[in-house]
This record gives C-alpha cells, sequence and structure tokens, in this order.
C-alpha cells in the first residue's frame, strides 16, 4: 500500500476488498482459506465493544450462508503461522459462534500506521464504532503516527473541525465517557458536556431526564455564566482576603468561593517560585483542629 493510495482511506480500503468506494461491496475474491484458530485480533482494532445480540444475528446469518465478505489480514511477523486481523473482527467472532473452521480471507503486508488507518475506516464506513471509539482511533493517529488533524482530515474523508471536535471528546471524566459508551449519551450531548462547568453533573441530569442536546446546550451555558458572575460578585472580604494573601505570599492568590466551601489558587510562572510557596508552607506551622 503506498503513500499515494492512503491520501483517502476510504478508496484505500475499497480498493483492497474489490470495490469503489461509496459503492456497495461485491464479494471479493480470497486470496485464501486459513483455519480461524491461525488468526487473532488486531492490536490496532479501534473497536472495544462487541455487543452480544448483534453478534447473535450475525452468527445466525454466518452459519446459514457462510462468511460472504473475506476478513483482510497481515502475517504476523513474531508467529510465522498466524495471521492478525486488520479488518472483519466481527466476522472473525461470529464464525466462531457459528462454529466455522476455517473463514475466506484476503492477506496484505501492511505497516502499524496502515493496519491502524484501514481498522478504522471499515468501522466508520460501517458506523460500527462508538464517539468515543472512534475520537481514540483518532487520537492514535495523531499520537502514535504524527498525523496532524489536517492530514487525518483528508486521509478519513472528514473536515478539521469534525476530527478536533472528536478527539475533545477524551477530556471528558471518565464517567461521562462511560454514559455515552454505553449509549445513554449522544456525541451531541457529549459535545455539549465540553463546555460546561461541571460536565459529570450536568451529565447525570441530562439522563435522569432524558434532555435533548439542545436542552443539554442551554444548561451548560447557564453553568457557565453562573460561575462566571459568582466569582465577579465576591465580598469586600475575600477581596481582602486575596490581597492579604498575594502580599504575603508574593504571589497572585485567587479564592473562588462556593458557598460554604471553595477553591484558592496560587499562580506562579516559574519552578523557583513554586519552590519558594513549597518552602513557605513547610515553613508555617499549621494549628490541628479539636476533632484532631
Amino acid at each position: 500500500m503506498t503513500q499515494d493510495s492512503g491520501k483517502r482511506l476510504g478508496r484505500g480500503l475499497s480498493a483492497l476488498l474489490g470495490g469503489a468506494a461509496g459503492e456497495p461491496q461485491a464479494t471479493p475474491r480470497p486470496t485464501r482459506v486459513l483455519p480461524i484458530e491461525q488468526i487473532v485480533p488486531g492490536k490496532f482494532q479501534p473497536r472495544h465493544r462487541f455487543d452480544d445480540e448483534p453478534m447473535q444475528a450475525l452468527a445466525d446469518s454466518i452459519r446459514e450462508n457462510g462468511v460472504l465478505q473475506p476478513i483482510l489480514v497481515r502475517p504476523r511477523a513474531s508467529t510465522p503461522i498466524t495471521y492478525e486481523i486488520v479488518a472483519g473482527e466481527r466476522r472473525w467472532r461470529a464464525a466462531q459462534q457459528a462454529r466455522l473452521h476455517e473463514v475466506p480471507v484476503i492477506v496484505r503486508e501492511l505497516t502499524d500506521r496502515e493496519a491502524l488507518e484501514l481498522a478504522l475506516v471499515e468501522n466508520l464506513q460501517r458506523q460500527d464504532l462508538t464517539p468515543l471509539e472512534e475520537a481514540e482511533g483518532y487520537r492514535r493517529l495523531v499520537e502514535e503516527f504524527g498525523n496532524s488533524q489536517d492530514e487525518l482530515a483528508r486521509r478519513v474523508g472528514k473536515s478539521r473541525s469534525q476530527i478536533a471536535n472528536m478527539l475533545r471528546l477524551l477530556d471528558l471524566p471518565d464517567a461521562v465517557r462511560k454514559l455515552v459508551e454505553d449509549g445513554a449519551l449522544t456525541a451531541g450531548h457529549a459535545r455539549a458536556l465540553l463546555t460546561a462547568a461541571d460536565p459529570q453533573a450536568l451529565a447525570a441530569l441530562v439522563v435522569a431526564r432524558g434532555l435533548s442536546v439542545r436542552q443539554t446546550e442551554q444548561l451548560a451555558q447557564g453553568q457557565r455564566e453562573a460561575r462566571t458572575s459568582a466569582r465577579r460578585e465576591k465580598d469586600a472580604d475575600t477581596r481582602a482576603l486575596e490581597r492579604d494573601l498575594t502580599s504575603r505570599l508574593g504571589l497572585t492568590v485567587a479564592i473562588d468561593p462556593r458557598g460554604e466551601a471553595g477553591a484558592v489558587t496560587i499562580r506562579y510562572k516559574t519552578l523557583e517560585q513554586l519552590d519558594l510557596v513549597i518552602d513557605r508552607l513547610r515553613g508555617e506551622r499549621i494549628p490541628r483542629s479539636p476533632a484532631d
């Protein structure tokens, strides 16, 4: 597979599997048939979930009609008699459920980068990936293989803004990401939550009330405005305390009251300033509370 053939991976995958990009796939001619036990899952598979019901339906179809589209594999360098799946792991798993002993395959020599790109694009074309699986695939192409977002957008046939928005989903808290993975939140909800002051709390509210994406966007905006307003409305005592702490430490101190709780932020510009703060804090004797 040449560099030119990877400019649009959708067409590259179709060429490998025997059809033009965007057209229904005719049954390609496999290069060989392999025993199932000689095939192993690919290390670049972007999918993390294989739901039972769709897998059982695919297994029933394979039991009745066989594997209609060959599995794309590449030789496994560490074990000469085994092959690693590049595209088609669902078919391979379903074939095992259907108790097939061998499956048709197309064998190609592919680099790690080509294997990840093809695995990602095959799942995107089939709309098999969750939003976070798609985002994780993009992240790996950027971080592990040095693609810029612009280059990646060209290679997978999406806009740069689509790629950037998908990558931002990986910044969500783990609890929110799990709701997206489980299908409780859509990608649209997730993008709205990215702008919220407290994404996790808002996500729980969205799920509990069954809110739309538009309603989620409005609540996220309301959260941001409320937090901004609270920060602007510090009382005189809080501002005086900020000035006192700033004077004592020699660094800018900000106090963010949140009811009876809150946060204190100390801003430093150099590691030397950070060391100075740490030394001063260690030198202060902190009185014990009566509960201690």
